[in-house]
């Protein structure tokens, strides 16, 4: 996905990358609607979900969709997200989280977005993100309808 923002400059996106418990889940259970906005987004960027898989469920949850699931290890949370925005090319990566554990690959990816989901959203998340959804409806439909993201970019 190629964006062109006015004073932000040109994104060429590939990968999504989303946080899965507080922001496209809650309680481990995948929000409501959203596998019909998986498929529709997985036409423009390779979806990868990152957990630590706290409830044990997003294998289950997420079967058949067409993402990525990486299970994180316990412990240094944050910078396992980063590292892997890293390597899949941190210039080409959007990523959606909600924790603090998220900031830094929020920070480190071209375009970070932080949602308040039902868990609401940590500060040190919200501070590191470009852009700030209530919801992960929302940030998924910036993603979407690039105009939304244009007019919130531009400067």
């Amino acid at each position: 996905m190629q964006i062109s923002i006015p004073g932000c400059g040109q994104l060429d996106l590939a990968y999504l990358v989303l946080d899965f418990n507080g922001t496209i889940a809650r309680d481990g259970k995948l929000l409501s609607n959203l596998d019909r906005t998986f498929e529709e987004l997985a036409a423009q960027y390779a979806i990868h979900v990152l957990t630590a898989d706290t409830c044990g469920s997003v294998a289950a949850e997420l079967a058949g969709l067409p993402c990525v699931v990486q299970v994180i290890e316990a412990g240094n949370e944050a910078e396992q997200k980063q590292q892997y925005v890293r390597s899949l090319g941190a210039d080409r990566v959007v990523a959606v989280g909600n924790g603090a554990n998220d900031r830094l690959m929020l920070q480190t990816a071209r375009l970070g977005i932080a949602v308040l989901e039902g868990e609401g959203s940590a500060v040190s998340a919200i501070q590191h993100a470009d852009v700030v959804a209530r919801s992960i409806y929302d940030a998924m439909g910036m993603l979407l309808i690039p105009q939304r993201l244009v007019a919130t970019l531009r400067s």
